[in-house]
């Protein structure tokens, strides 16, 4: 029996309403701070207002708005009422907000000041703010009790090769999540959130710090100078980010330095690549800390991955060790069990599917799971589209993605290949590749890097680089330096502005030439 019956009513019962769940940095006014009682409350006044105002069992509801308290009190509310919560990435166009809205069906949306002119204007909406206190019907509430398999939210893919799909998460999928990472000692952690709560990095560790009554500290979006500050003044023990945040906090050499952040304990890295440069270098920033290299997905959920059952230390840049409740296989061609391939798996996490589209079927053998992230094999198993190896000891290291890779000369290159490489170079803080046309190998590498701070290093170098530690076809045809790099709404790397970019370099340097030839 589960210690958890809805996904919306995690906060645990006997335990002192009076301790802070939240400590909102929001911005639009002074820090707040919500005790778990008052988060409770919060979430059930969403509840009955929800079903007062005639809601029905299984309606959407949207949000559409930065992190805050009100997201997670609106979010807990919508499930505890047997409805469905649909997260949007607020970062998106208007038109592709409204396509989501619309295509979950939503019936209301609820929203920040800011994010209120994007929502549609054929469903009602409530802002949160003074709107949304009066839209609040205070009192006790007791959760609806849905089927194991019953949708609790979905959550849209980015879309970045298409029209965004929106994944369908059950209540018993998610509180299966939610009891597997539970463990002792969880109740004094402080966790830090600044990715979004409409990705499932930022809302799996949301979950799970309420369950474990533990202080969040929310800020609304990402900055790196915000984030370290918030981890000094408010004594953070535990970080999770995607590999980009980490290393643009990194650069922030000054804020580090005047920071103190000897009560970082944990930092869960995952969503993107991760290089030995990051990690040499957030080790040497975080020395107490435990770093963790890990791996999930929205349609599987964030269990995949944990410690070797012989007790072997985890490799720097492994994922780890499969979860003893997660069956995975790598896929290379026919071969269902290679040592490196396609990455398929089935856990309780596994999505119900996706809203509005028929079952997905698994890629043929030949394309490697090359038509894109969600179809399922016809054994149940959720082919994720991410390249893997696999180690004697039975280790997982990511290689790449599918829908990133490309071919060079007949050569197949992964981007996060050559550029864990190319940060291997002392002078080397980040690196990104990209492909761009060419005539004669079809396709080839070009790179977009960032300097270790106060360190001189030119394009040659890291050319000879690449070509003394990897095979000829990978490395970078062009280099260029940058400050930062682009990320996209998931605070990944956004690699479709990174070729944008290099298209547009490359096309100035050829009007350049033409024009000093005339």
């Amino acid at each position: 029996m589960p210690a958890f019956i809805n996904l919306g009513d995690l906060i645990p019962r006997g335990r002192d309403p009076s301790k802070i769940a939240i400590i909102d940095l929001g911005g639009e006014q002074p820090p707040r701070q919500f005790s778990f009682g008052q988060l409770d409350a919060m979430a059930n006044g969403a509840a009955r207002a929800l079903a007062k105002r005639g809601f029905r069992r299984g309606d959407r509801v949207a949000i559409l708005s930065a992190n805050r308290a009100e997201y997670l009190a609106a979010y807990y509310g919508i499930m505890r009422a047997g409805l469905v919560a649909v997260p949007v990435n607020f970062k998106f166009p208007r038109e592709t907000i409204h396509f989501i809205i619309g295509d979950a069906g939503a019936k209301l949306a609820v929203c920040d000041a800011a994010r209120a002119p994007d929502c549609p204007s054929d469903i009602p909406h409530v802002t949160f703010g003074t709107e949304f206190d009066a839209f609040l019907d205070p009192g006790r509430f007791d959760p609806v009790t849905p089927t194991a398999d019953e949708p609790a939210m979905f959550l849209y893919t980015s879309g970045s090769t298409g029209a965004p799909k929106g994944v369908v998460l059950s209540h018993g999928s998610h509180i299966w999540v939610v009891e597997t990472r539970l463990s002792p000692g969880l109740d004094h952690a402080i966790y830090l959130i600044a990715a979004p709560l409409y990705h499932m990095n930022a809302l799996a560790l949301a979950k799970l710090a309420c369950a474990a009554y533990a202080t969040i500290v929310l800020l609304p979006q990402f900055s790196a100078r915000a984030y370290i500050e918030a981890i000094g003044r408010y004594r953070c023990s535990f970080l999770t980010a995607v590999p980009p945040m980490i290393a643009m906090m990194l650069r922030e050499r000054e804020a580090l330095a005047r920071t103190d952040l000897s009560t970082v304990e944990f930092v869960r890295m995952g969503s993107a690549p991760v290089s030995a440069a990051l990690m040499a270098a957030l080790r040497l920033a975080l020395p107490r800390a435990s770093v963790t290299n890990a791996y999930g997905t929205t349609e599987a959920g964030p269990v995949v991955f944990g410690p070797h059952p012989n007790g072997l230390p985890q490799p720097e840049l492994s994922v780890g060790y499969p979860h003893p409740q997660v069956r995975v296989r790598l896929v290379d061609g026919a071969n269902r069990n290679a040592d490196q391939g396609v990455l398929e798996m089935k856990c309780p996490a596994l999505m119900l599917g996706y809203h509005n589209q028929a079952a997905p079927s698994a890629p043929s053998p030949a394309s490697g799971g090359a038509e894109g992230r969600g179809p399922m094999t016809p054994d149940g198993f959720y082919v994720t589209g991410d390249v893997f190896r696999r180690d004697a000891d039975g280790f997982y290291y990511f290689v790449g993605r599918t829908d990133d890779m490309f071919v060079c000369g007949g050569e197949n290159i992964y981007p996060a290949d050559v550029e864990r490489l190319l940060e291997r170079h002392p002078d080397v803080a980040q690196a990104a590749v990209v492909p761009v046309d060419d005539d004669i190998k079809g396709q080839k590498p070009v790179a977009f890097v960032i300097r270790k701070v106060g360190r001189a290093l030119d394009a040659d170098t890291v050319k000879r680089f690449a070509l003394a530690h990897a095979p000829a076809y990978q490395h970078p045809r062009h280099v260029w330096f940058v400050d930062e790099l682009p990320l996209a709404s998931t605070n990944k790397l956004d690699r479709a502005a990174l070729q944008r970019m290099a298209q547009a370099r490359l096309a100035a340097a050829s009007n350049a030439d033409a024009d000093s030839a005339s």
